[in-house]
C-alpha cells in the first residue's frame, strides 16, 4: 500500500530528495505523498527510503490505499516504462 505523511511531519525535507519515484511533494502545510506514485520504494529499494530517513518516524502505510506487494511492483513497472 501507499504510505501517507502524518500531521507530525516538522517539514525537515529529507524525505523528497530520496523518494524514487518522486512521490513526496510539499503540500499546503506538510509534505506529502502521492499513492498514484508511491510503491514503498518496490524496485528500487528493500525499503521505503523516506521511512528509512524520518527524524520524527511520521510515515506510516495509508490504511486507504491498500495494494499488495505484486501490486507495487506492477506499479514500479508501469511507472518505469511511462519514464521511458
Amino acid at each position: 500500500m501507499a504510505l501517507k505523511i502524518t500531521d507530525e511531519c516538522i517539514n525537515c525535507d529529507v524525505c523528497e530528495p530520496v523518494c524514487p519515484n518522486e512521490a513526496i511533494y510539499m503540500g499546503v502545510e506538510i509534505f506529502e505523498i502521492d499513492p498514484e506514485l508511491c510503491t514503498e520504494c518496490v524496485g528500487h529499494f528493500d525499503e521505503p527510503q523516506c521511512v528509512e530517513i524520518c527524524p520524527v518516524e511520521c510515515i506510516p502505510k495509508d490504511e486507504n490505499h491498500p495494494e499488495t506487494p505484486e501490486q507495487l511492483l506492477e506499479k514500479y513497472k508501469r511507472l518505469m516504462a511511462e519514464e521511458l
